[in-house]
């Protein structure tokens, strides 16, 4: 997978969003849509969708901080209905080497404005 670099910025507030692509059986792309990311960690993500994904289900995803675009493969572990919105945890199966470094730096920020938006929230 390679990093691209086509945005200047990406808003912290905008970090939870991202955009994905389903795979079809043959590798190819399918619907595309955006979902919001609820959790991540170095090895995957926790994402809201409006329609339900397959479990085992290939995804090409794409996310952004500041000058840096990293795509990656994922595969759809579980998912659950919830609230009219569908619960996915996706775990990587591909990220390059660079797009780990860019993806460690994103995990960092989100976990830091989570952490500011639950503060934030004890204050009202």
């Amino acid at each position: 997978m390679k990093t691209r670099e086509q945005r200047k910025f990406i808003r912290y507030d905008a970090l939870h969003l991202l955009d994905y692509t389903v795979l079809d059986e043959n590798g190819e792309n399918g619907d595309y849509s955006m979902g919001r990311t609820i959790d991540v960690s170095v090895d995957g993500i926790k994402l809201e969708t409006n329609s339900p994904l397959k479990v085992n289900a290939r995804l090409l995803i794409t996310v952004g901080l500041e000058d840096d675009l990293v795509d990656l493969e994922g595969k759809i572990a579980h998912m659950t209905p919830h609230d009219g919105r569908f619960i996915s945890g996706v775990v990587f199966l591909k990220i390059s080497k660079n797009g780990r470094r860019v993806f460690t730096k994103y995990v960092e920020a989100f976990q830091r404005r989570k952490a500011e938006l639950e503060e934030k929230g004890k204050g009202d």
